[in-house]
């Protein structure tokens, strides 16, 4: 089936942020702090306020006076919505000017006059812990340093016996640099604030339209339900619209004072420099196994770098994120992870940047252990992973860190990997070519996802548990309205929901329509973010139709005039046992539920259900992949020749919007390993500030990518669906590299860390590799 919504986007008739015109309305535009530390000693507004053209500017000391200087992250801290005392990030947001016009809107930011007193960054995640090291929060009572949180996972004594008693130990220090999601739209907003009814309604690129009405109520003051938050076709998110950013809460506040609509739109550069970044972690592995390549245990140290403020959109008992998938895919005797989060002088971090809450960085990590631990023990990196898989009975597995991973077959996805990529054909040609002194690198990774972020009694953002719901309604007419509370970005939702519905009644999907992005109209969930679609608001939309059919069970016995328990159900149809001529449609049942039928005692008419869907465990996709590369030693480009992606994410609802999640994943992996960075200078400037500077693949960088799949159902999904939309971009970053470093494995190069740009790769031919974080040397 192909895609519903497609019709109106390959028209151009989508309707985004930026195409709601509301009578009246004002624009803004935001000023940002050139500086990446430093004290606020005076802002002056006056020459803006009298531009003809100019509305109101907002400061924080406006904000304050409104009780709206601070706002919540996800993760529980507190961020500055303009600041105030000091600007702790270049790009910091210092003022709101509202104006006619977005052009006036810019051109008054360069009146606004603001005195800085510069203060020394930190701009090095290694150094914030420095005793001498500024402190960057302290605007926190009692705060001395730049020390977040500590937290680990696993059995740390239990881990480090089995070191002690290894008879291999391989280790390695590897950077996960910071990247960005760089939605194709960038952030947008309108709010128009209604001072006769009280109503805000707020129209946001965000991906979670309940979470944010929630937060604005929270921030504002103003009760939840006169708030509505309506979340149009959005242009992309991959978690950079999952949080609230401070220019929200300055329209709002804007339309609050001027009574009219105000509207904000972000551009590229804003963008790169201040919305939420991804990953930036220094992580230290070892891996620990026998002579003959039985991986025994795993240890790993992390440093987050969390930004100025840590706004990690992630379950709040888990600060440090899904490290406890650290284990992989292997059977371990032992794991530990432990990692410190610290503030630095960067744009605050940590979103689930198109992975589930760290489990991208994790995977990395592993799987680059794994490939070093073959090198040292001069095993073949497929045979070495074969040895050590989970097997099939094994499942429910329980990790050494505490998760019970709930099914998988890993031998067949590795062994259909290596047959679809003709692995020894590869392995032979390679020494082929190395003869003739040409560089072909194959790379290999395995890696278990762990998706649909619940139950929400482990988890919750803000206090708000990861439950999600569905509401569904069958017309008289047999046609079917459902409403989910998670948010499309442009994965497929009124499309997969449809066939989810159509599955469960027997109608046609073109007889479901999807209502999503607007919380007036749709139940309350914690929306679309590491990959919860299907396993959780679909499991909602499966389990509130199946009550629609149980309730058309009773209408169409009363109909019949037998039995309930006298009726069964094949596609579309409840019949009488033994006698299938005997029956009603769906369609039937609808008119007669809405009709003057004689229904038994208690039991209402017409056919509608919801559901609120608390997941009993996460979902667990997997995969296994193969990348084959060619570098020329004498630039150091990279070109990836062909890319072999295995995965299961249980029951396919759509194969070919599977398909698209995976290719888009994939293309996103060969960004971060190849070319994206967002790098500082060590004044805290950002280097990144454009897609001249910040290098997005395309579809020169990418090869024809070659997709097989095996189908292991989960046992507690209703649909037995896992999730795809993040796999592909936890699985190939691992998979790029280890390509790389094996092809350069003639020049003795161990590890080089991301992004293996030409530079980086010549340089560590050379044996002269960059600093990692830092795209100056």
């Amino acid at each position: 089936m192909t895609r519903k919504e497609d019709a109106r986007f390959v028209r151009g008739r989508g309707t985004y942020v930026d195409d709601v015109r509301l009578p009246g309305t004002l624009h803004a535009a935001v000023l940002r702090s050139p500086l990446a530390h430093a004290r606020i000693t005076a802002i002056d507004t006056r020459a803006a306020e009298a531009h003809p053209k100019v509305r109101v500017v907002i400061t924080g000391a406006v904000l304050a006076d409104r009780g709206l200087a601070w706002m919540p992250t996800l993760s529980g801290d507190v961020q500055a919505v303009l600041a105030t005392d000091k600007v702790r990030f270049q790009g910091q947001e210092v003022a709101f000017v509202i104006a006619d016009d977005p052009y006036s809107a810019r051109d008054a930011l360069a009146l606004v006059d603001v005195d800085y007193d510069p203060l020394p960054p930190v701009v090095d995640a290694r150094t914030a812990l420095d005793p001498d090291a500024p402190v960057i929060r302290d605007d926190r009572e009692g705060r001395r340093d730049n020390h977040i949180f500590d937290w680990e996972a696993g059995d740390a004594a239990a881990t480090d016996r089995v070191f002690a008693g290894a008879a291999v130990v391989v280790a390695q220090d590897v950077l996960y640099p910071r990247v960005h999601p760089a939605p194709l739209e960038t952030c947008a907003v309108i709010a128009d604030h209604d001072v006769v009814t009280g109503k805000l309604t707020v129209w946001a690129t965000t991906q979670a339209p309940h979470a944010h009405r929630t937060l604005l109520a929270t921030i504002t003051g103003i009760p939840e339900h006169r708030i509505r938050v309506v979340s149009p076709d959005v242009g992309g998110g991959f978690g950079n619209k999952v949080p609230i950013y401070p220019a929200y809460v300055c329209a709002v506040a804007g339309s609050m004072l001027t009574g009219r609509p105000v509207k904000w739109t972000e551009d590229r550069s804003e963008n790169l420099m201040a919305t939420t970044f991804a990953r930036d972690y220094h992580m230290h592995g070892e891996i620990a196994s026998t002579v003959d390549g039985k991986i025994l245990a795993l240890r790993v140290r992390v440093l987050a770098d969390h930004g100025a403020f840590n706004g990690t959109a992630q379950p709040s008992k888990y600060p440090a994120g899904f490290f406890h998938i650290v284990t992989g895919s292997y059977d371990l005797e032992a794991a530990h992870c432990s990692v410190t989060g610290v503030y630095t002088n960067k744009a605050p971090g940590g979103v689930a940047y198109a992975c589930s809450f760290r489990v991208a960085e994790a995977s990395f990590l592993v799987e680059r252990l794994v490939d070093l631990l073959a090198l040292e023990l001069d095993v073949d990196p497929a045979e070495l992973r074969m040895r050590n898989l989970l097997r099939p009975e094994q499942f429910p597995y329980t990790c050494s860190t505490g998760w019970e991973y709930d099914s998988g077959d890993y031998p067949r996805a590795l062994a259909l990997l290596l047959e679809t990529a003709g692995y020894r054909e590869l392995r032979a040609e390679q020494a082929r070519r190395r003869e003739l002194g040409e560089h072909l690198g194959i790379g290999l990774s395995f890696f278990t996802e762990a998706v649909g972020a619940g139950p929400r009694k482990h988890m919750d953002i803000v206090g708000l548990g990861m439950a999600d719901g569905a509401e569904l309604r069958v017309h008289p007419t047999g046609k079917a309205v459902l409403r989910i509370s998670v948010q499309s970005q442009g994965q497929g939702h009124e499309t997969t929901f449809a066939q989810i519905v159509a599955h469960e009644l027997g109608i046609g999907p073109d007889d479901v329509d999807v209502v999503h992005g607007d919380t007036d109209a749709t139940p309350f969930g914690l929306g679309t973010y590491g990959s919860r679609s299907t396993p959780v608001s679909g499991a909602a939309a499966s389990m509130a139709a199946r009550k629609v059919r149980e309730r058309a069970r009773i209408v169409a016995s009363a109909m019949l005039e037998v039995s309930p328990d006298d009726l069964e159900w094949s596609p579309g149809r409840w019949s009488v046992r033994g006698d299938p001529t005997a029956g009603k449609s769906i369609t039937e049942i609808a008119a007669a539920a809405h009709s003057d039928l004689d229904l038994p005692d208690g039991v209402e008419g017409q056919l509608d259900a919801s559901c609120v869907y608390n997941p009993p465990n996460l979902t667990f996709p997997f995969g296994a992949y193969l990348c084959v590369v060619e570098v020329d030693p004498g630039t150091g480009q990279v070109v990836v020749r062909r890319f072999v992606a295995v995965d299961d994410c249980g029951v396919r609802i759509n194969p070919s919007i599977v398909e698209g999640q995976v290719h888009g994943g994939l293309a996103d992996g060969i960004g971060v390993a190849l070319m994206e960075l967002i790098a500082f200078d060590p004044d805290g400037n950002h280097l990144g500030g454009s897609f001249m500077d910040y290098l997005l693949p395309t579809a020169v960088d990418c090869p024809s990518w070659e997709l097989a799949e095996t189908v292991t159902p989960s046992p507690h999904h209703p649909l037995g669906a896992k999730g795809i939309g993040e796999c592909a971009t936890v699985g190939s970053p691992a998979a790029v590299v280890n390509a790389v470093m094996d092809a350069l494995r003639p020049f003795g190069v161990r590890h080089a860390d991301m992004p293996l740009t030409p530079a980086a790769v010549w340089r560590a031919i050379q044996g002269r590799p960059l600093r990692g974080d830092l795209a100056i040397d």
